[in-house]
């Protein structure tokens, strides 16, 4: 702290505040060394230099006995201004009693009269100024700037303070957010969501001192409270909600909670906010009920959740997470024809067993890791095609997932060439599928990147097609070489007519772009051949194979090689 003050070489603001011309010199005469110095002949002139915003004053210099307005005034009107109260005082006296007034009305210090010791003058004037501003630095960290509440570092202190004395008193932990507050700023403004916020954090310091609780801002949108246990928290609920309702005028704007009741003691003070949240990420979306709590069912989810996001690093460096590989047979001519593979990740867990990707993939979409997964998956795939490349002689093209993440990575097109040239590949070689909800999310940019990677060779297939998200609008602007139908259709198309005429209509879709179609999920041979009446050039699924692994996809490259060479 010493050393910045030294180095500053902008002359702090004094403001002396007498009546008497005499006192005022004399003091200027001291401070002007060291400080830049202002003067006023009473309280009332004081308080109108302290208005202007033109310069922060660090210093006030205040008389007590004054006309118009005195320091004792002066004083009590300080109290009740924040912005003054952050300016530190120090009266200037020769009455014990009026010592001891200013002191309980907020001042700082005092300084006798006359001023006869010059280095004492500069020396408590130096002191003052510093702890104050100190104080202001601490403030900062402690107090977040929007809302007025804590910050999340200091929220997390002040509970381990609260733990040493008060350990055996139920409390719970509460996490409440706003659905959609991005677009709040998106729509209306950033200053429009900094008021809302601050009026929130208002309003939650007003209702929880009486409840023995504190609150933080977490988030850009997420509130964290530490409350002694209540047998509810609705009032809490309403008056967030009622603000809400008053700053837009409609009531669709929702605040929804999540909540630990009475807090296992034994888990990290951290965790039990970690819960709390999860229940209320559990109440996306519910407009039936705003409060969610943490209960046994979720403890376990929760607790399986944390298991893979630990042990995601050692199965992937112990080959617990496999990369399998599914057929993709071309059925246009007579005998179908072996032309790629996807890959798809498996995970075998040492204690856990198969774990589905219907578990972890999500999770790991939801919480970045995923493109740790997705650069695992590219790297075994790039080895396992030079493999098959070096073992046959020819080559396997593989189709890998690009997730949503990968797509605004602004090195996802390095990656993968350098990829490539390690491994002695082009990129004709390797395929990259992208699902259909991902062209959903800014468009704008996944449309360049995607043409980005077709101008380097890629070849790219929209994956899922018809889950819901796309327009025919859409999809005749995307710069796509290869349309997945969705297996769901084509699992039901022939129990359900409606299922039918969609797998009908992707076809014609494909074939009106001049692309490829792929259905996805084939079981019988009554599928491959209406879809083949449907002019669907390739399929995937059971009635060739499961996806394997690389071993136990051997044979089917092998069979390929035969059917080749008696061609």
């Amino acid at each position: 702290m010493k050393k910045l003050r030294q180095i500053t070489t902008v002359k702090r603001h004094v403001l002396i505040v007498d009546d008497e011309v005499v006192n005022r010199e004399i003091l200027g005469n001291i401070l002007s060394v060291n400080y830049d110095v202002e003067y006023a002949d009473n309280a009332k002139e004081a308080l109108a230099a302290l208005s202007r915003q033109d310069k922060r004053f660090s210093l006030i210099l205040l008389d007590l006995l004054m006309p118009v307005m005195d320091g004792f005034e002066f004083l009590k009107k300080r109290e009740t201004t924040e912005t003054l109260k952050r300016i530190p005082v120090i009266v200037m006296t020769s009455e014990k009693e009026s010592e001891v007034r200013s002191l309980k009305l907020g001042a700082a210090d005092f300084i006798a009269k006359p001023f006869d010791m010059p280095e004492v003058v500069l020396a408590r004037c130096e002191r003052i100024i510093e702890l104050f501003e100190d104080q202001d630095i601490i403030r900062q960290t402690e107090r977040d700037h929007v809302s007025g509440l804590y910050t999340k570092d200091y929220f997390f202190e002040y509970i381990r303070q609260i733990e040493l004395w008060s350990r055996d008193i139920p409390r719970d932990a509460i996490v409440f957010d706003i659905e959609q507050f991005h677009l709040v700023n998106e729509f209306c403004g950033r200053d429009f969501g900094d008021r809302l916020l601050a009026e929130i954090g208002s309003a939650l310091k007003n209702e929880l001192a009486p409840m023995n609780a504190i609150a933080c801002r977490a988030d850009a949108d997420t509130f964290y409270i530490f409350a002694t246990h209540q047998e509810s928290y609705d009032n809490i609920r309403n008056i967030i909600q009622g603000i809400l309702t008053e700053f837009f005028e409609v009531n669709h704007i929702r605040v929804r909670f999540g909540l630990w009741e009475n807090v296992d003691r034994n888990v990290e003070i951290e965790a039990w906010f970690d819960r709390a949240k999860a229940a209320c990420d559990k109440n996306r979306g519910d407009l039936t009920q705003a409060f969610t709590r943490y209960n046994n069912e979720m403890h376990s989810r929760y607790m399986f959740e944390e298991t893979l996001i630990r042990d995601l690093q050692s199965a992937m460096d112990n080959k617990n997470l496999v990369v399998y590989y599914q057929p993709k047979y071309n059925i246009e001519g007579d005998t179908p024809r072996l032309t790629s593979a996807e890959a798809l990740i498996r995970w075998i867990h040492p204690t856990l067993g198969f774990i589905s990707p219907g578990d972890f993939i999500p999770l790991f979409e939801g919480n970045g890791l995923i493109q740790k997964v997705d650069n695992f998956v590219w790297n075994e795939v790039a080895k396992q095609i030079r493999k098959w490349k070096d073992e046959f002689g020819v080559t396997v093209p593989v189709s890998v997932n690009v997730s949503r993440i990968d797509i605004m990575d602004p090195e996802l097109e390095t990656k993968l060439m350098r990829l490539l040239e390690e491994n002695g590949l082009s990129p004709e070689e390797y395929m990259l599928e992208v699902t259909e909800s991902a062209y959903c999310e800014n468009m704008e940019r996944l449309i360049e990147v995607i043409e980005n990677l077709r101008k380097k060779g890629f070849r790219i297939e929209m994956d899922d097609f018809g889950s819901g998200y796309s327009s025919l609008n859409m999809i005749t602007t995307l710069p796509i070489d290869i349309l997945k139908i969705d297996m769901s259709f084509v699992r039901n198309m022939e129990k359900d007519e409606r299922n039918l005429k969609l797998v009908e209509l992707v076809a014609g879709i494909a074939k009106f772009l001049k692309i490829r179609a792929v259905a996805e999920g084939v079981e019988t041979q009554s599928q491959l051949d209406t879809l083949k009446g449907m002019g669907c050039q390739i399929i995937q699924g059971y009635f060739f194979s499961k996806p394997v692994p690389p071993k136990d996809f051997v044979p089917f490259i092998e069979k390929e090689l035969e059917r080749r060479r008696g061609a």
